[in-house]
């Protein structure tokens, strides 16, 4: 294989699956940060008093980052997300200039891209919304990316 080749679909559903997981994981620590003050922030006193936009925000990160962890309702729940993090970009980081590397705004950015895409690309492997896929009963299965662009002779 090249490395100007695409690499299998079954190696783009692991790692897309891996980097859900992963993103799932980070993402988890600042939920439990603002709800739980776990782990402990040097710069920000929490955990944050219940029913303030930051409460708020930790509890739509810890809760989201469950499900994107786990991978169920992963577009659902990434749309959220990702809505979370614009939101959180413009109305905390923006204000303190356009430049994200600047204003303390590159997480936010991130987080919130990645979210986007996996809003379109869906869990991946090693998810619930996979298994849930492939066990509906009486619906068609998907049909198999082809490999190969065959050209009329």
């Amino acid at each position: 294989m090249s490395v100007f080749e695409p690499s299998s679909w079954q190696w783009n559903r692991r790692m897309l699956g891996v980097l859900r997981i992963v993103v799932g994981l980070l993402f988890l620590t600042h939920g439990t940060q603002k709800l739980l003050g776990l782990p402990p922030s040097p710069i920000m006193h929490f955990p944050a008093a219940v029913g303030t936009q930051l409460w708020t925000a930790g509890l739509i990160e810890t809760i989201g980052a469950v499900a994107i962890i786990l991978g169920v309702f992963t577009r659902v729940v990434a749309f959220a997300l990702c809505g979370e993090m614009a939101y959180a970009y413009f109305t905390q980081h923006f204000p303190r200039g356009p430049i994200p590397l600047l204003n303390g705004g590159e997480l936010a950015v991130l987080y919130c891209f990645i979210y986007l895409y996996l809003v379109f690309a869906g869990a991946g492997a090693f998810s619930i919304d996979a298994l849930i896929a492939h066990s509906t009963k009486g619906s068609p299965p998907a049909p198999a990316p082809e490999r190969h662009l065959h050209h009329a002779a």
